[in-house]
């Protein structure tokens, strides 16, 4: 009957509310699935883009889907505030990716991953793009399994991780 509840540190509380009560500029991951509705996809796009506008430093890969709504939100706001991390080399990347990644100022190609399946090189992108940020923001279905992985790893972190589901 009686179970011990684990409660946060302190000093990890204390980090999480410092992250939330920044009101300078921070540096946001904004990830998630490729297989995402027009729809939401308008919406991806706006979030990043008034998060870029409001200064902040956003950093995402390069797949279609929410990926590219991050990328065209947060050009159309100020393209030197974007960091793209490619999983592989940019040849790797579908023609439609491509185009608007050859756009990018700041792109980072991973052609030392080219061997590896793109969901393995997809992991290891997403722990170096969270290891680069202070936020997570992500858009997942229940079984996105290297997604919700990637949201676990931030909050091990101690990162602010907000996950929206589209399912």
């Amino acid at each position: 009957m009686n179970q011990a509840i684990e409660l946060p540190k302190v000093d990890e509380l204390v980090q999480e509310l410092a992250t939330i009560q920044q009101t300078g500029s921070k540096r946001i991951a904004l990830l998630g699935s490729r297989h995402v509705p027009i729809t939401h996809q308008h919406l991806i796009e706006m979030m990043s883009y008034a998060l870029v506008l409001s200064g902040n430093l956003l950093i995402t890969s390069g797949a279609t889907g929410t990926n590219a709504a991050a990328i065209r939100g947060a050009m159309r706001a100020d393209a030197k505030l974007l960091t793209v991390i490619l999983p592989q080399s940019l040849e790797r990347q579908p023609l439609e990716s491509r185009q608007q990644l050859e756009q990018v100022m700041h792109l980072v190609e991973k052609p030392e991953n080219d061997h590896l399946s793109l969901g393995e090189a997809s992991a290891l992108c997403n722990q170096e793009i969270v290891s680069r940020c202070q936020q997570l923001i992500s858009f997942a279905f229940h079984d996105s399994r290297t997604l919700l992985q990637t949201c676990k790893d931030a909050e091990d972190q101690r990162k602010l991780v907000t996950l929206f589901y589209f399912d």
